[in-house]
C-alpha cells in the first residue's frame, strides 16, 4: 500500500484533460498551463522537494513541458523545475508543513523568488504578478501512525523570461510529502 502513496496518480481535469484535476488526496500530481503548453508531473521524476534553509522554504515542482499531458506521461517533452522560495517559520520535519494550511503568498513580494530551470538554463523570474495558495495542509495517518502531509493548492504567474512575457495559469498541486530537507545555515 505504501508504494501506491509514492506514485504519481493522474486524474484528468473535466475541463482540460491535459491538466490533473484539483484533488486533496495526495496523488503526487501537479500541472499548469504554460503558454500554449503544459508543465506537469511525470511518473519518471520525483515531482516535488521541500527544502528549508536560513528562514526560507523552497517548494520545488519537477516535471516535463509538452503540448499535451499524454506526451509527458511517456517521457516526452522538456524537463523543467519550478522553485517557489518564500520566508517560513522553521521547518524541521514534514509534520511542520501543516503551518502552510490556508496560506496564500503574493509571489511579487520582495521576500519571494520563483526560479525556473529548463534543461540547463536557470532563471530567477521577473514576476509581473503571481500567487501561490496552499488551500489545505493535512496530516495523513495510516493505522493511527503519521505517514505524510498532503499539500494541495493552486498557483499562477505572469513573468518576463528571456526578455519576453510568459504566463502560467490554472496551476494546481496535490502532493503527499513525507520528507523535508533541512540544510545548514
Amino acid at each position: 500500500m505504501y508504494d501506491l502513496l509514492e506514485k504519481t496518480i493522474y486524474i484528468p481535469d473535466d475541463e482540460d484533460r491535459n491538466l490533473p484535476a484539483y484533488t486533496e488526496w495526495g496523488y503526487n500530481s501537479f500541472g499548469v498551463k504554460y503558454e500554449r503548453s503544459y508543465f506537469c508531473a511525470s511518473n519518471a521524476i520525483v515531482p516535488y522537494k521541500m527544502v528549508y534553509q536560513s528562514g526560507m522554504l523552497n517548494f520545488s515542482l519537477k516535471g516535463r513541458v509538452s503540448q499535451e499531458y499524454y506526451s509527458i506521461r511517456y517521457r516526452d517533452g522538456e524537463e523543467m523545475t519550478l522553485v517557489f522560495s518564500f520566508p517560513s517559520v522553521p521547518i524541521d520535519k514534514y509534520q511542520d508543513l501543516t503551518v502552510l494550511h490556508k496560506k496564500e503568498l503574493d509571489l511579487t513580494d520582495a521576500s519571494c523568488k520563483v526560479i525556473m530551470t529548463r534543461e540547463t538554463q536557470t532563471d530567477t523570474l521577473s514576476l509581473l504578478s503571481g500567487r501561490l495558495t496552499f488551500n489545505r495542509a493535512q496530516l495523513l495517518r495510516i493505522d493511527e501512525k503519521e505517514n505524510r502531509v498532503i499539500l494541495s493548492g493552486t498557483f499562477e504567474a505572469r513573468f518576463i523570461r528571456d526578455d519576453q512575457p510568459e504566463t502560467m495559469s490554472n496551476g494546481r498541486f496535490d502532493l503527499g510529502i513525507n520528507e523535508v530537507y533541512v540544510l545548514p545555515e
